[in-house]
């Protein structure tokens, strides 16, 4: 567990933080700033939750413990040098997050549209969480071209998207709002 004595300890003052592995880089560095986003999703995550209840809270109580062990593997950059183990994304969680998708999915007719964000309170805090993984994503994507980013982390971001989708879409009871091409061009 992680031990915090202190809040604030001044070394960012100059627009610098340090890695989980010890390294000083950049507040702006893209490992920094997916991992930032990762704890934005989170904090999404956690507004969603005040709409949920049974199952749907459960599943997402999951996914914040995922996320923070996902902000943890982006942390310490992986180097490939034998040693101390580090908390990584595992492939189970990956596995939980498919499982949960297929059986909320199972129960919910197939689209003939696109989904617009909207219906129940759920339902609409879910979709800017899902927005904001997205963009969490394509911020791993783009580290994972620099850098070493596990496959089972990357795996886990985009099924998460896809979950928090799915789910929306349960939370609202089969009443999706639904997209209607140009439905507003002539108003």
């Amino acid at each position: 567990m992680v031990r915090l004595t202190r809040i604030y300890t001044k070394t960012g003052d100059k627009g610098l933080t340090s890695l989980g592995d010890g390294r000083r880089v950049a507040k702006d560095d893209l490992r920094v700033e997916a991992y930032g986003t990762v704890d934005e999703a989170n904090a999404a995550v956690g507004l969603a939750r005040l709409y949920a209840k049974g199952r749907f809270d459960a599943m997402l109580s999951r996914i914040q413990n995922d996320l923070f062990d996902l902000g943890a593997d982006l942390c310490v950059p992986e180097n490939g040098k034998p040693g101390r183990s580090r908390l990584r994304i595992a492939e189970a969680q990956v596995e939980r997050l498919e499982r949960e998708i297929d059986a909320m999915n199972a129960k919910l007719k197939p689209l003939d549209s696109f989904v617009l964000p909207g219906g129940s309170a759920l339902a609409a805090h879910l979709h800017p969480a899902r927005a904001v993984v997205r963009r969490a994503e394509r911020l791993m994507v783009a580290l994972a071209k620099k850098e070493k980013v596990g496959a089972p982390a990357l795996r886990y971001i985009n099924r998460l998207s896809d979950h928090l989708f799915v789910m929306s879409r349960a939370a609202n009871k089969g009443h999706d709002v639904l997209w209607q091409p140009g439905a507003t061009r002539g108003e």
